[in-house]
């Protein structure tokens, strides 16, 4: 890794853009996401920045399991994201389909369609538990994401 990338890594780690998707969520995990980018929690101290389009976002922050719905617009989003990316589960949802799970119109877990780098358990998860997710995503861009296991934040 030259010293250009490095210098990246480190910017990508110190300031991450994070777009937000919810793919069919009951919007308890959009509540408490927006809630951990408030001034109460002060998501700004992480350099962590809420951005309008996936093409300049570091970050996917996915709530709610996959339906027929919002399957192509998961893949056509995290398609647009440039690399490197991660993604980060919030909720139990996204992980395994939760109360959705069996449901005809529900897929089921996000990393049958795309990588999952964090998972953040929980129904729906602590603000604190959302921001030590994308810290932890942010740490995965530092080190030129170079991940050998999921990390999982409860």
């Amino acid at each position: 890794m030259n010293a250009w990338e490095k210098l990246l890594n480190n910017a990508r780690g110190r300031s991450p853009w994070i777009y937000c998707l919810n793919t069919g969520a009951c919007n308890g995990c959009d509540i408490e996401i927006a809630a951990s980018l408030t001034p109460r929690y002060d998501a700004e101290q992480l350099g962590v920045r809420r951005e309008g389009s996936p093409k300049h976002a570091d970050i996917l922050v996915v709530s709610g399991p996959v339906t027929l719905r919002t399957r192509d617009a998961l893949l056509d989003i995290y398609q647009q994201m440039p690399h490197p990316k991660a993604v980060v589960a919030v909720g139990s949802c996204p992980a395994s389909g939760n109360v959705f799970a069996g449901s005809p119109t529900v897929f089921g877990a996000v990393d049958q369609f795309i990588p999952v780098d964090v998972y953040v358990a929980g129904c729906p998860p602590r603000p604190q538990a959302i921001l030590q997710g994308i810290a932890q995503a942010a740490q995965l861009l530092a080190a030129g994401k170079q991940k050998d296991h999921v990390e999982v934040i409860e």
